[in-house]
Parts: C-alpha cells; structure tokens; sequence
C-alpha cells in the first residue's frame, strides 16, 4: 500500500512525523507537506505563481517533500506528480488542535483530505485536540493507523472522506469511538490590537470556539468534550439539499418563464448635428 501524508502545520511538525512513524508500519508512506505552517487556509490552491518543491531531509535522511504551497496543492501535486504509483490513502494530519464545528471550513487539515476525495483516493483528516507544543500524538497515531485498515477495508464508503478528532486524554479516558454530525461551534473572534516600534497599528486574530448550548452529544464538538473519538463523514458539496425545492418553488413564483424577454428599446428623435 502507498499513503499520501500531508498537514497544514508544516513539514516539520510534530503530529506529522507520528503519523509517519506509524503508519510507515503498515504502507510505503509519502510525505508531501508545506514547507511553513498553512493553518487555517482552508481550500485555497495556489494558481498566480508557481509551485517550489524541495526535498526534505531529517536526521540526514530523506524525509518527504516540502512544498511552497497549502495543503490542497500538496495533495494535488503528491498525486499527480511526485509519487510514482498510485495513491491508496491520503491522510491529513495530525492537526494541533481540533478541526469541529464550523471551523472546519477553515481548516487546511481538513481541505487536503478533501482534495484527495476530489482526485478519487480514499483520505481522512485526523485532528487532536491540543495545543500545547509538547503534545502527546502517540495514541492518536495509533488511532490513525486503524482508521487506515477500517477505510481501505470494512469501510462501506471508501469515496468519502472522514475527518476524525481524538481527545487529548490518556487511552484509558477515552470513552469510545462515534459517528457524529458536523456541529455549529465556531470561533468566536478577539482581535488583539498592537502598536509596532515605528507606531503602525497591527492585529492578532484569537479566540476560543464556543459550542452551542442547543447541541447534543450527536454533534462533533460535544462528542470531542465528552472524551468521545469523533468521526464525521464530510463532503465538497456545499449544497443545501433541504433548501432546494422550497428555493425552487419561490423563484418559479417571483421569476415567471417570460419575464426576461427582451422590451424594444423607446424610439428617439435622431438628432444630427446642423441640422433638423
């Protein structure tokens, strides 16, 4: 088997380098990352400069590719370029920080497993809920190497991509695994106002996700709080499928057929210059 391993945090991060370790056990595994953090650049694609690709070396060996783009154009290039058979899996992660609720539109974790969809390979984006820079990834590799067997084998939907979330607790707290709907939490911005030495004004984004009190436990964010490993099925088709035929029935009321044809223009008196 080959995996495409990717992530939004950089080559070099940490979470990365589990993933590999331990999925280097049971596939060939291809790093194709950015060469510097693309945290929340959701989808973007670069198109107006081209893409650097370099090899990346760790403790003197080969390590994977580093690229000068976002997650989704690692993904794009890794499979149509730089691995020189076919994908089996891509695999996103592992994030700093849990990629739920409507933050996920953000996410670059969470994008290039989606573009794997997009391309036709199987992919998950897996995500711990954490930030601390010495976070523990060992078990939510783990984790992901059963997620890897289960989609390239029990999985009934292997053309869906999955975006997984594991608690930051210690394996015996962790409360199971479930099968949750994408949540309405979102970042609630706070922006932190600064004055650099020449006296220019700049911002720094924060903030903390706050989940909604109308949410249950059948919900990504909830699940996560509650020590539950969340996955939830996702999909690049932003269509509202149950907005459809109530939006279909009030344009074919206000938008009649006819009402664009075309009105002759109002006649107007010619007027040439000197004369009548």
């Amino acid at each position: 088997m080959r995996f495409l391993l990717t992530n939004d945090d950089g080559i070099y991060a940490q979470g990365l380098h589990a993933l590999y370790r331990e999925l280097s056990r049971i596939a060939q595994c291809v790093i194709v990352a950015p060469e510097a953090e693309q945290s929340a650049v959701g989808h973007a694609i670069t198109i107006a400069r081209p893409l650097m690709v370099r090899k990346a070396n760790r403790n003197g060996s080969f390590y994977g590719y580093a690229v000068s783009g976002t997650p989704a154009d690692c993904v794009k290039i890794g499979v149509k370029e730089l691995c020189e058979n076919p994908v089996d899996l891509v695999v996103s992660g592992i994030n700093r920080g849990a990629n739920v609720g409507i933050n996920v539109i953000y996410s670059g974790t969470v994008s290039a497993a989606t573009e794997g969809a997009i391309l036709g390979v199987p992919a998950m984006a897996l995500s711990l809920d954490s930030h601390r820079r010495n976070s523990d990834f060992s078990f939510a590799a783990k984790f992901a190497r059963r997620m890897a067997l289960f989609i390239l084998g029990q999985n009934p939907l292997k053309s869906v991509p999955l975006n997984v979330n594991v608690p930051a607790l210690p394996e015996d707290r962790i409360r199971g695994v479930a099968v949750v709907r994408q949540g309405r939490a979102r970042l609630i911005e706070d922006f932190d106002r600064r004055i650099d030495p020449r006296e220019n004004i700049y911002y720094w984004l924060a903030g903390e996700t706050e989940i909604s009190g109308a949410e249950g436990i059948d919900c990504d964010a909830v699940a996560l709080k509650e020590g539950m490993i969340t996955i939830t099925p996702i999909d690049f088709d932003l269509t509202r499928q149950d907005a459809l035929t109530s939006l279909q029935e009030s344009v074919r009321t206000s938008f009649p057929p006819g009402s664009f044809e075309c009105e002759p223009a109002p006649e107007k008196e010619l007027k040439v210059k000197g004369k009548k």
